[in-house]
């Protein structure tokens, strides 16, 4: 029963993998958004009157498309991980609300749900050790290295 009592050691090697899985399908999924153009924008920016936001559409269009493609990537690198993680956890808030709103059933907003939630935790869990944020900022205690003297 060793597997019961396992130290978790590669949890920063799960993140990886999650990371790059769950990124790269972002960045897959929101790619044609983005490179949509002002009316893709404008269409998918328009769900935000679901939350009493009518204007600029195009805007927040853009943001979702670019939250979803530009920040799967960053995401995979584990680059600003917590704010993309943010980003995409109010992408997928928006999503769900729309799905909910236009009675698509669980079928139809059980995905942006489950992303929602998956955003929600890394939130807190943070980008393991193999990303470019643990290796560009390092933690408080480890920065008196970098201190002159």
């Amino acid at each position: 029963m060793a597997i019961l009592r396992t130290s978790y050691k590669h949890k920063s090697f799960g993140l990886l993998l999650l990371r790059i899985g769950i990124g790269t399908m972002f960045f897959l999924h929101g790619w044609p958004k983005l490179s949509g153009g002002t009316a893709t924008w404008e269409k998918i920016g328009q769900n935000m009157e679901l939350l009493g936001i009518g204007f600029l559409p195009v805007f927040w269009g853009f943001m979702a498309a670019f939250a979803e493609a530009i920040g799967g990537l960053l995401l995979a690198l584990g680059l600003l991980f917590r704010p993309v993680c943010l980003l995409l956890l109010i992408t997928m808030v928006v999503a769900t609300t729309k799905h909910v709103t236009a009675g698509d059933g669980f079928g139809g907003y059980s995905h942006a749900l489950e992303a929602a939630i998956l955003f929600l935790s890394l939130l807190f869990i943070g980008p393991g050790k193999y990303s470019l944020d643990h290796q560009l900022f390092p933690k408080l205690e480890d920065r008196s290295k970098f201190i002159v003297r």
